[in-house]
């Protein structure tokens, strides 16, 4: 071959490159565009779905939270009240020491007396430091069926203590807030 044709076929070749690379050049752009669209599609997917998670993240966490509020709470009313019934069945001990106690002050040995106080003041301090106290009621209250369990009613020695309280048979008892055993009264009719 001709130097002259190799040169026409080298300028062609080139050419053709270069035409080549102008025609794929759009192509490529477009390519570009869609690539950056999937991209910026795969991006937002992954931002909604790290969202998604973040929301899950938090719910899981808040009740969390409240499960260990709640289970902390249901242990100290636990605590408070563990004890109420080896106290309730201390009551009626209680009760019994109350009656003996009224019944040896009647006896005329000073000793035994004080020893008898003694044992029941320890008693009632050490179950009181658990959490049990006494409800309060004085006879000529006005009886309250909430705070009080009527036994029977009895005529009214008087006009003023109808619907009263005029005698109270058992003493009540609360553990904290909770009452667990009610005073038994008799009411005037």
């Amino acid at each position: 071959m001709s130097k002259k044709n190799k040169n026409t076929e080298d300028v062609k070749d080139q050419v053709e490159e270069v035409l080549d690379i102008s025609v794929e050049e759009p192509e490529t752009e477009t390519e570009e565009t869609e690539t950056e669209e999937a991209i910026v599609d795969q991006e937002t997917k992954l931002k909604e779905e790290l969202d998604k998670e973040k929301d899950k993240f938090l719910r899981l966490f808040a009740e969390f939270e409240n499960y260990k509020r709640r289970t902390s709470k249901e242990r100290l009313e636990l605590f408070k009240t563990a004890s109420q019934d080896v106290i309730q069945s201390m009551l009626p001990v209680l009760d019994d020491f109350d009656r003996g106690l009224k019944e040896i002050e009647k006896s005329e040995d000073k000793n035994l007396i004080k020893g008898v106080e003694l044992i029941h003041n320890k008693l009632k301090e050490t179950l009181k430091s658990k959490g049990l106290l006494e409800v309060e009621v004085i006879i000529g209250d006005v009886f309250n069926a909430d705070n009080h369990e009527a036994i029977t009613q009895i005529p009214a020695p008087s006009d003023d203590l109808k619907g009263k309280i005029i005698d109270i048979i058992e003493k009540g008892y609360k553990l904290g807030d909770k009452i667990i055993r009610f005073p038994k009264v008799v009411t005037g009719q």
